[in-house]
């Protein structure tokens, strides 16, 4: 026997794209709590690594360099 979520992903694949996405974006905004220990972790991780770069510790990338890596796949 099919669940509501079952029947419910059937009507969602004969939706188009545009409003695959408004549901998607409903779901996500639903889903996605803010967490402080998170984004506590977060912004110290991001403090760590922007102090590496200024120092020269640490590689960059060029955003072509990232694009072209994904877009051989």
């Amino acid at each position: 026997m099919a669940t509501n979520a079952d029947k419910l992903v059937s009507q969602i694949r004969l939706l188009p794209n545009e409003e695959k996405g408004r549901i998607l974006d409903a779901l996500l905004t639903d889903l996605d709590k803010p967490d402080s220990e998170i984004d506590a972790v977060w912004a110290n991780e991001a403090r760590k690594r922007w102090e590496a770069y200024k120092a020269g510790r640490m590689k960059t990338v060029s955003y072509e360099e990232v694009m072209r890596k994904y877009n051989r796949k």
